[in-house]
């Protein structure tokens, strides 16, 4: 708050800060004191100076009725700032609606009016207001119609733009797992965060709007007799605008220097904050042929994944990340995820959310949660059931807030929804939550912002609000990310305590197998989109691949002057998948068999899967470092 009151006085203190509050201050004040003040001289007809030039009595002379043209430019300003002001905000509230309604209607309708604010943004906006005034009819009230719709289709793709942004950040999908609907998260989450260039941007319009509309009064399709405004006191004074060019001069200096002021204040605002000026029906599904061994079904089971495939369309066919993953989930088990970057661990963890949003497509022979099918359960019972079943903490705890709202209030909101509890009470509960992860003064921690807290706190409070309801599963997706080693620690044993007490399951998404064998005492390896192994953490690796990642791990043992081992090359693109095993090419054990066919998960002992061609023999002597818990331990 300090540093925001000072930005706004250093802004004030440069020049164009000060001249355009100054002028924007003096436009003000003439719009509330010019008819107070001057209104009887603005209509007084004096039949004996008629058509005068400027003189000591009549400064800017006067109109063919005799009427003082100084003062009622001065009254006129009133009516000119309201009108523009009035356009002003039936644009933007006109274009906040059609840019937000696609993130709120179906798709093929969201689609419609998307491509309608398109046509309109590329009509130059003097064509919309003249288009529009023919429709709304000559008038005042018709011109201020006329030039609010004209500016709607430009704020329209603003908040369209602006809320897109918005709608990829971490803490709107947490808003979604928690179950808030579509109008809620739009008015809690989305519009706060695009309110202020969405401020700038109308401060500036107000001056384009003001312009417009002098412009249809000068036509004589605006303001009528016996009201004017300074584009009809312009009209007026072109008549005699050789015999008195200051009648017609000074309106339209009125006019520059009002506009001047709105655009100013807009530049001025910009600089302070930073601103530069249901069902659906899914696209065909990819043909993909399941590669996994079905999870046992279990009756504890909390979640069961079967062939869970993503794709993404584009021009030549599909992308497809995640390629018929399987695993089953029981009450109380951790399970980690691990792998290199874009192996799609974080994609699995987000369609088991389902919070992949379209133009993707998510496919499965089975995924069920709580004895649920995510894929066909109608959304508003869905909702319900992920808001209090299901927590995701994401990587990023500062993206994963909403940055307007306090921790306490966005805690609150999931006990508000899905349990009914009044403010005060879900406020409490929040509360209680925040001292369950052990955040020290939880009740004044709760009043305060994200950005308040530090990083590991942000985390806590990730788990804290995942905790709201009664999760039977936890998705942390890279929770230890950028946090130092005693964060790390600390959190890892909040999971595990919550984990103990709540019977609750965990899915752990890491890239650092170290961090998850800690946790977990399952592990599925990803490559590729694929699980490659599925072991206990204290099983030997066989997959290659799995023991390559176990051999880059470093712990206190690794000899410092032997260099670090490497995985040589890289995992394949998505849409480049090689026939065949996808780790062949960077496999030191590869054959012609492995190039040629893509293996499949199959048991080697009871509870061990690998997908290999020749997985490592466990009869063979065992060096150092070879089972994945010893790769992990402290």
């Amino acid at each position: 708050m300090v540093n925001r009151r000072a930005k706004w006085v250093a802004a004030l203190r440069t020049p164009v800060g000060a001249f355009a509050a100054a002028l924007l201050v003096l436009v003000l004040a003439l719009a509330v004191l010019a008819p107070i003040l001057w209104h009887g001289k603005a209509f007084e007809i004096d039949t004996d100076a008629i058509g005068q030039g400027p003189s000591a009595e009549h400064w800017l002379g006067t109109d063919d009725l005799g009427r003082d043209i100084f003062f009622r430019v001065l009254v006129a300003t009133r009516l000119s700032v309201l009108l523009a002001v009035l356009a002003t905000v039936i644009g933007v509230v006109t274009g906040l609606v059609l840019g937000t309604l696609p993130s709120l209607l179906p798709r093929p309708a969201a689609r419609l009016v998307t491509a309608a604010v398109n046509i309109a943004v590329a009509f130059p906006g003097l064509l919309l207001v003249l288009f529009f005034s023919v429709i709304f009819g000559v008038g005042t009230h018709g011109a201020v119609l006329a030039v609010g719709f004209a500016l709607a289709p430009a704020f329209a793709r603003l908040a369209q733009t602006l809320s897109a942004s918005v709608a990829g950040q971490d803490f709107v999908s947490a808003a979604r797992i928690s179950g808030v609907g579509r109008i809620r998260l739009l008015v809690r989450h989305i519009l706060p965060n695009i309110g202020e260039p969405l401020v700038v941007n109308a401060t500036i319009g107000a001056g384009s709007s003001l312009l417009a509309f002098s412009g249809l009064s000068f036509l004589g399709i605006g303001v009528q007799a016996p009201e004017y405004d300074w584009g009809r006191l312009l009209g007026e004074g072109l008549n005699g605008i050789y015999v008195n060019p200051a009648a017609a001069l000074a309106p339209g200096v009125a006019v520059v220097l009002a506009g001047l002021a709105f655009n100013l204040v807009g530049e001025t605002v910009a600089g302070v904050i930073g601103v530069r000026t249901g069902s659906r029906k899914l696209a065909p599904r990819p043909v993909i042929p399941a590669r996994e061994e079905a999870a046992d079904d279990r009756d504890d089971a909390v979640l069961v994944v079967e062939n869970l495939q993503v794709a993404f369309p584009r021009p030549a066919g599909w992308t497809v990340p995640v390629r018929g993953v399987s695993f089953t989930v029981r009450a109380g088990e951790a399970i980690g995820v691990v792998g290199e970057s874009g192996s799609g661990k974080s994609l699995t963890g987000l369609a088991v959310s389902r919070l992949v949003e379209a133009p993707a497509v998510v496919t499965a022979d089975r995924l069920d949660f709580a004895g649920k099918p995510v894929l066909t359960t109608p959304e508003r019972e869905l909702r319900g059931l992920l808001g209090t079943s299901l927590a995701m903490v994401f990587q990023d705890p500062m993206t994963s807030f909403n940055p307007t709202r306090r921790i306490g209030r966005q805690l609150a909101e999931v006990a508000e929804q899905h349990q009914g509890l009044p403010r005060a009470k879900a406020f409490a509960r929040a509360v209680d939550r925040l001292r369950a992860v052990r955040i020290p003064a939880a009740e004044r921690r709760a009043r305060q912002y994200p950005h308040e807290f530090s990083g590991g706190m942000r985390q806590r409070a990730m788990i804290g609000m995942g905790l709201m309801g009664d999760p039977r599963l936890i998705i942390a997706d890279e929770p230890t990310t950028a946090l130092d080693v005693t964060v790390q620690q600390q959190l890892l044993r909040l999971l595990a305590r919550t984990r103990t007490e709540r019977n609750t399951a965990i899915i752990l998404i890491s890239h650092d197998i170290a961090v998850v064998s800690q946790t977990c005492e399952r592990m599925l390896v990803m490559y590729a989109g694929r699980v490659v192994e599925d072991l206990p953490s204290a099983a030997t690796p066989r997959h290659p691949y799995t023991r390559a990642l176990l051999a880059a791990t470093l712990d206190l043992e690794t000899d410092r002057d032997a260099p670090l081992a490497v995985i040589p090359g890289r995992p394949p693109e998505p849409d480049r998948v090689p026939t065949g095993c996808a780790f062949a090419d960077r496999c030191p054990a590869v054959t012609d068999r492995c190039r040629l066919e893509d293996p499949v998960l199959e048991r080697v002992t009871s509870g061990h899967r690998v997908a290999c061609w020749h997985p490592h023999d466990t009869s063979s002597a065992q060096p150092a470092k070879e089972s994945v818990t010893a790769g992990g331990a402290e």
